[in-house]
């Protein structure tokens, strides 16, 4: 079968999937997918659709994982063409999707038919995870496979996820782990009055301030190899009913830690309500977090990324954990190593969003070349 990485993305892009969206971008892969032996199945929940497709039955089981779902388009008058009508211009492919993430689905799915036509007898399983819910609230996406693979005792070996890290050039970053993210709702108590009876009233916001001080300045680990310090920042700040004269009676403060692994999700709420306890603070904190903290360490995948990164492009890759969160977060919880390797993302979530063609030729070439270094010994 002869799939071209640019037809293919044009394809993809040509769909209007702003998320949850899929607007057929599965059924289209699975039309691929089908003849070159993948057993595929949707599973589908929350009005999201999510692909698991799985050829071979033996280990290694390394998989592909990404989303057909982009954000909205913004202001079209604003984009220089239909942002899903791709279009090329000066060598560059414009669409929304056409580096987040659309070009790499289309390279993985080359990558894919490429390696079986060579190798239609290949050691170990090959698999894609794809979802259309990566770019909203992640709820009934890939967290959803993984639950499913977990129910039926399934583990990942090696997972690559698509998502665009190179900052200049193709290839020249990975991610090899991303940092956990916990949020917190804090409601801080006090008594509404009038400014010019303080004794009175009993202001929240001089009741918390001395903590917020001790929050801001706490060093909250060192972070590790792979890992830069935790992080804590207020996001916002809300007090007052907007008058000069009125002491407020509430004030509610939203945060959150960017934490590494070299913290855990206990170990900052602890300290956080250790902190407001000892300066007395009358509050109501309510937590959430997006995922926490992981990190694939030099080994198999690593070098298996590197070498095929260096194969193709002569470029030595640099590993980074920077950035926000991905789907590598659930992926985590089913297999020890996971790699985040895509194009270059300076385009992302932005008007005109696009991707060199250069890379389309690129990237499958690096997917494929890993899938050798992982399993043709």
């Amino acid at each position: 079968m002869s799939v071209d990485t640019l037809e293919l993305a044009k394809q993809l892009i040509a769909r209007p999937s702003v998320t949850p969206a899929d607007a057929g971008c599965l059924d289209l892969l699975i039309g691929i997918l089908e003849p070159l032996g993948f057993v595929c199945e949707k599973i589908s929940m929350g009005g999201v659709d999510n692909l698991w497709a799985r050829r071979g039955t033996t280990a290694p089981l390394v998989c592909f994982a990404g989303h057909t779902d982009v954000v909205p388009t913004g202001p079209v008058e604003q984009w220089q063409s239909n942002p899903f009508a791709p279009t090329i211009r000066d060598g560059v492919l414009y669409g929304r999707g056409a580096s987040d993430m659309k070009s790499s689905l289309a390279a993985f799915v080359v990558a894919l038919a490429d390696f079986v036509e060579q190798h239609p007898d290949h050691p170990g399983s090959l698999a894609v995870m794809f979802t259309s819910d990566e770019e909203g609230p992640a709820t009934d996406g890939t967290v959803r496979v993984v639950e499913a693979l977990k129910a039926r005792r399934i583990k990942l070996d090696y997972c690559i996820v698509g998502e665009p890290t190179a900052v200049k050039k193709t290839g020249d970053m990975i991610k090899n782990g991303r940092r956990g993210s916990l949020s917190g709702r804090l409601t801080v108590k006090g008594t509404q009055g009038h400014v010019a009876y303080p004794h009175l009233a009993n202001n929240p916001i001089h009741i918390v301030a001395a903590a917020i001080a001790e929050l801001a300045k706490t060093e909250w680990d060192k972070g590790n190899e792979y890992f830069p310090p935790t992080t804590w920042q207020i996001s916002n700040f809300n007090a007052g009913t907007g008058a000069n004269n009125v002491i407020p009676g509430d004030a509610h403060v939203k945060f959150n830690f960017r934490f590494s692994t070299a913290s855990t999700l206990e170990s900052l709420q602890t300290r956080v309500h250790g902190i407001l306890d000892r300066h007395g603070v009358p509050y109501d904190l309510e937590w959430s977090y997006d995922g926490r903290p992981f990190i694939t360490p030099r080994g198999d995948l690593v070098d298996a990324v590197a070498k095929a990164i260096k194969t193709v492009t002569g470029l030595d890759t640099e590993l980074s954990t920077t950035g926000g969160t991905s789907d590598g977060r659930f992926i985590a919880d089913i297999c020890p190593q996971v790699i985040e390797c895509g194009p270059t993302n300076a385009s992302i979530h932005k008007i005109n969003e696009c991707i060199h063609v250069d890379e389309l030729q690129q990237l499958p070439q690096i997917y494929l070349h890993t899938l050798k270094n992982l399993l043709i010994k």
